[in-house]
């Protein structure tokens, strides 16, 4: 008998050995452009990194059905919104670290601790080179004016990504200067909204309409592959609140068993070794201050960036859901 328990002791904590030597991340951003920084992660420490893909709300819906059960370690999204609402359904673990603390700047984690920026994703203005010169543009409110009548295009309401936007006007202006803005893009719209900005983008180019709003690495997908693409980034509200900013971030899971090694990996993805690889593989900003930029990124030029806490698109979300659908924006 005492040799079984011995044996069975020996087994379980081999069990336990193997189970620290791998994380699990659920993650809204995708696989391509994850794994090859997973993979890195592996060679350099040993700790195997195992990945399940999906939209941010059906990782979030399985994550609080698992419960204690979850194998997910860590969970990744690329919008700011998506990791408040986890953490505020008590999914996600804060973190102590001073490592984190200093790596990435106070408004692009949670105050709390439970998230953190891993790159940036501006939604700013682009235009046609050939029909806009960048001296008619200055803010996301002058795109209201009458003069961009028939001339603006946008991406539907409901993606995510507008819908941060608008969250974080609200913040900064007030719902009802907010939706006078929004009703006077809808006013000026060329076309139905878009499915996705890549649509956008091609419109633009093609004459279709003038000026949108599209995050910067749709365009920076375009310029690489596209010598010439005639179109442009414009960093809006420079002259005030700064250009906004979303994030691609992830948090340690509440129910994770391996919180250490989590945040070990957490904190490896915010080093200067790696956070400009994790951009500029999806032509983003690192999130870390100081990181070198890729090319076609750094060709857009320096810019004030809206130093208001991203959490603000989370908890302004369903407030900027209903006044895009009050304004008429689809």
């Amino acid at each position: 008998m005492p040799r079984l328990v011995y044996c069975l002791l020996l087994a379980s904590l081999a069990v336990s050995s193997v189970s620290a030597a791998e994380l699990v991340v659920y993650t809204e951003r995708k696989e391509p452009l994850v794994k090859p920084i997973f993979d890195r992660y592996q060679r350099e420490t040993g700790t195997t990194v195992r990945l399940l893909s999906d939209g941010a709300p059906v990782l979030i819906e399985r994550l609080a059905a698992e419960g204690a059960n979850t194998r997910a370690d860590l969970f990744m999204s690329v919008d700011a919104g998506s990791l408040w609402q986890a953490a505020e359904r008590g999914l996600l673990a804060p973190v102590k670290s001073p490592a984190l603390d200093a790596a990435i700047p106070a408004h692009l984690r949670d105050p709390q601790g439970r998230w953190f920026a891993l790159s940036q994703r501006a939604r700013t203005i682009v235009y046609s080179t050939a029909r806009v010169k960048p001296a008619e543009l200055s803010t996301y409110e002058a795109l209201a004016d009458a003069k961009w009548k028939g001339r603006l295009c946008l991406r539907s309401s409901k993606k995510v990504y507008n819908q941060s936007l608008v969250a974080t006007m609200i913040e900064r202006l007030g719902a009802e200067r907010t939706e006078a803005v929004v009703r006077g893009w809808v006013a000026n719209l060329a076309t139905a909204p878009f499915a996705d900005d890549t649509l956008l983008a091609n419109a633009i180019a093609a004459g279709q309409c003038d000026v949108g709003l599209i995050n910067t690495y749709y365009l920076g997908r375009l310029q690489h592959d596209t010598a010439g693409y005639p179109v442009q980034v414009f960093w809006a509200n420079q002259a005030g609140s700064g250009a906004h900013v979303n994030i691609s971030g992830a948090g340690i899971v509440a129910a994770s068993r391996h919180k250490a090694e989590a945040q070990k990996f957490l904190e490896w993805l915010a080093s200067d070794a790696v956070q400009a690889d994790f951009a500029s593989v999806n032509f983003e900003i690192p999130a870390r201050p100081g990181v070198k930029l890729d090319p076609v990124v750094a060709a857009w030029g320096k810019f004030k960036a809206d130093p208001v806490n991203v959490s603000v698109a989370g908890h302004r979300q369903a407030e900027a859901v209903r006044l895009m659908d009050r304004a008429g924006w689809r």
